[in-house]
């Protein structure tokens, strides 16, 4: 805290230190969009490194997604909440929020841990600035801003990460990793060997899934196209095209449903922008030419089930402890820990 002009302590810290991990070094993150426009496979962290797109996916959010639209899913996760602070023992709890978006369930867990335990501390990690600030201010109401502790970083490249997290926490604290609506926008195998290298033998992962509802899994994916193919998701994916020099009449959004390519059983949702005219745009001195007939993929979207989500983690030494799902059979939330790979 830092004293305000009136002698009085001031709630908001004008100065707010924030660790920056290599991966979003300007070159690194300038190396990552050129490869992003040359495979034509954007990464989905470049969707929030604005303060508009991150205000754009806010308002996505909050009108299309379960956790904000059905009841039953805040209580699922205040469920699971409480579930995971009555099995914490410890006294001194490090929790670590990755892709902690607005930091809006981190605040909720965090202040029923404060019930019970009696030092808490804070990283909030994402690639985005404005979600990782956001996040602090929120939580620091909770905890306190001299133990949140955040971090700008892009998981998919920090292969260090899990030396990152370890000098972050205090010493003597238990560890809780909160990874929540991250699993179904990254590659499976990408993200999995990360957050198991992550997992000290002691700690405890939360983590959310979107799921496909009902008995018939690609059914089940096909019926939740609907809150992605929407005006506020065109809108979202539109800015960071209109940022890089395409117009909205350069083509059109293509939403639909494929297999995972790396063989997992898994399907997800894909949004594209297909082009109709002819394009070329300048980044970093490179010339990108898009023609008629390209497309362009911007965001995918895996779907689980409850066995899909196990049998994933498992396969990478992940044991899942406990689970709760929605009423709706869209999201799950699942207490995990590490465990020999393949155990029940």
């Amino acid at each position: 805290m830092f004293p305000s002009h009136s002698g009085e302590e001031s709630l908001v810290r004008p100065i707010v230190q924030v660790a920056v991990h290599a991966s979003q070094f300007p070159e690194n993150v300038q190396r990552a969009l050129l490869a992003s426009l040359r495979t034509r496979r954007i990464n989905h962290k470049f969707l929030y490194d604005s303060i508009k797109r991150t205000g754009k996916w806010l308002a996505l959010h909050e009108a299309h997604s379960p956790a904000r639209t059905d009841p039953n899913c805040a209580e699922t996760y205040e469920k699971a909440f409480v579930a995971t602070a009555r099995l914490t023992a410890a006294q001194r709890i490090h929790v670590i929020g990755l892709g902690c978006g607005s930091g809006q369930k981190d605040t909720q867990l965090l202040k029923l841990l404060k019930q019970d335990v009696k030092h808490l501390s804070y990283s909030p990690c994402d690639v985005s600035l404005a979600m990782v600030l956001g996040a602090c201010q929120t939580v620091s109401a909770v905890v306190g801003a001299e133990v949140c502790f955040p971090l700008l970083c892009d998981l998919a490249e920090a292969e260090d990460s899990a030396a990152v997290f370890e000098w972050q926490c205090p010493p003597d604290a238990s560890r809780l990793i909160t990874f929540f609506g991250m699993l179904p926008n990254f590659e499976p195998q990408l993200i999995l060997p990360r957050l198991a290298a992550l997992l000290r033998p002691n700690d405890s992962l939360l983590l959310s899934a979107n799921l496909a509802p009902g008995r018939d899994y690609a059914a089940g994916v096909q019926r939740i196209l609907p809150q992605y193919d929407n005006k506020l998701t065109r809108d979202w994916l539109m800015a960071f095209l209109l940022d890089l020099g395409v117009e909205r009449s350069d083509g059109e959004f293509r939403f639909g449903v494929e297999a995972c390519p790396q063989g997992t059983g898994l399907r997800r949702v894909i949004a594209e922008f297909h082009f109709k005219e002819r394009r070329c745009i300048l980044a970093a001195d490179e010339q990108f030419e898009f023609r008629g007939g390209d497309a362009v993929r911007l965001f995918f979207s895996y779907r689980h089930t409850p066995d899909r989500v196990r049998r994933l983690l498992q396969g990478h030494g992940i044991t899942v402890l406990d689970q709760w799902i929605t009423r709706s059979e869209e999201e799950g939330v699942f207490l995990c820990r590490r465990g020999p790979p393949g155990c029940d």
